[in-house]
């Protein structure tokens, strides 16, 4: 019993929070099932990782209580290791799943698993391979005990920001996991508004890529600082051969499913996240590049508009209310799905650990911190005052960018969104009272008077 922490699945992440914990000077024992990404990891430590030959071996080789991090594919297979690795284990053991696992499962695991004595923690990880390995954000769901023996390695593994180390307590059960998907929610609004301001500045304002390097650069100084504005920027700099790399990439983005679980949740919970839903829309889109190339010699567009002389700096200012709204879904969504599983979230807490390390980290962060610890219980981020006056700088300049593109043919899925979210927010009286009115003439579904808010619904025969 000679090491303090165990690690199975060495492939790449695995492998890289591996080396993470050793240069903590915790010992590592590690298992996986392919031989050679084992070898490949203790070769990358040069040495100091100790490698079982089976999960036996592994467990054996690990001090009491155990504590294991799994990082292998989300799904099935952390079904199987968890059935193997059960039996062999003790109580007041912790497994730990880092993978992008559906929340729901984690709460069907821990609940299995603490009937055992054993506890199963569902952790959210995020940074990619470079996070994992110099610090990731880190956000651990499951058992308060289950923390207070995790969370020495994990706040030493952690990025660290002005606000202290990216790791802390989520939430019960699936909380850790419910908020890393909503994290990569976000993700998914981000990335598409940064491609459209992206697609509009090059076929509007024909800005080329050296151009839109410094753009970018010059952006990643100001407000919109963030981790995904600096390496769009390094990404337009990268050339392959005499070509800019960028324009040899197809056009067609992939997604895991995180995104996808968002959006079925918020409709299950009734939470409006258009902005994060109009991402996952233009993935979906973009995979269907056969039928767009031949959609191309059908359907006709505009004729080209002209680019205004500041054209940069609206869509600039475009981008970061597209920016404000994408996050105000996602905290939205996030203290619902907690009210909804007595989760105890804390908003504020959930900002400050994505202030490294993750994939959207960012400046704005910042105010969403001070929003939350301003108002803990805020309906929506947009009604923060210091938001309320970013929003009026920037939504003008939404306006006219979403027009713009609708001039030019160009699809803004995330810009539009954010604009139609913003004012249907704002807007004290919406057109449903129709709709209200048509279900109840089609299918007596009943309806609510505004002279009786509060009183008793009526039916009325409309046709």
């Amino acid at each position: 019993m000679s090491s303090q922490f165990g690690v199975i699945g060495t492939a790449v992440m695995g492998r890289n929070l591996a080396l993470n914990i050793l240069d903590h000077n915790v010992t590592v024992a590690a298992w996986n099932l392919e031989r050679d990404l084992l070898d490949r990891a203790v070769q990358e430590s040069e040495g100091r990782l100790v490698a079982a030959d089976s999960l036996e071996a592994l467990l054996s080789e690990l001090e009491r209580p155990r504590r294991i991090l799994l990082m292998i594919k989300a799904g099935k297979p952390v079904d199987m290791v968890l059935d193997q690795l059960a039996p062999l284990l003790e109580e007041g053991d912790i497994v730990v799943d880092g993978g992008n696992s559906l929340f729901t499962d984690t709460q069907r695991r821990e609940k299995a698993w603490a009937e055992q004595g054993l506890h199963f923690v569902g952790m959210g990880v995020s940074g990619g391979e470079e996070g994992a390995r110099n610090g990731p954000s880190l956000m651990p769901g499951g058992s308060t005990h289950a923390y207070k023996h995790l969370s020495p390695v994990l706040e030493a593994i952690a990025a660290v920001s002005d606000s202290g180390p990216c790791v802390t307590h989520v939430g019960p059960d699936g909380a850790g996991h419910f908020v890393k998907m909503v994290h990569n929610g976000i993700e998914y609004a981000d990335m598409q508004a940064i491609a459209e301001a992206y697609d509009l500045l090059r076929r509007v304002g024909g800005v080329d890529n050296d151009k839109l390097a410094q753009i970018f650069a010059d952006w990643n100084a100001g407000p919109l600082q963030s981790f995904l504005i600096e390496i769009t920027a390094r990404i337009f700099e990268k050339k392959d051969g005499d070509q800019h790399l960028v324009d040899e990439v197809l056009d067609k983005a992939g997604q895991k499913g995180t995104g996808r679980w968002t959006a079925q949740l918020a409709l299950e919970l009734g939470v409006s996240i258009p902005t994060i839903a109009a991402a996952i829309d233009a993935r979906v889109l973009s995979s269907a590049k056969a039928q767009r190339e031949h959609a191309a010699t059908l359907l006709a567009g505009p004729a080209s508009v002209e680019a205004p002389d500041n054209m940069a700096e609206l869509v600039h200012d475009a981008l970061f209310a597209t920016k404000i709204a994408s996050y105000a879904q996602g905290m939205d969504l996030i203290a619902q799905g907690s009210a909804a599983n007595n989760w105890g979230i804390n908003n504020r807490e959930m900002a400050r650990i994505w202030k490294a390390g993750c994939i959207i980290r960012a400046r704005f962060l910042d105010t969403i911190m001070k929003a939350y610890e301003s108002n803990s219980a805020i309906a929506n981020l947009m009604f923060d005052a210091t938001v309320r006056a970013e929003l009026a700088k920037r939504v003008p300049a939404l306006r006219q960018v979403v027009g713009l593109a609708a001039q030019a043919g160009i699809p803004a899925l995330a810009m539009n969104a954010s604009l139609a979210y913003f004012d249907s927010v704002r807007t004290a009286r919406l057109p449903q009272n129709l709709t209200q009115a048509q279900r109840d003439a089609f299918g007596a579904h009943n309806y609510q008077r505004v002279d009786d808010p509060d009183g008793p619904a009526v039916h009325t025969d409309w046709l």
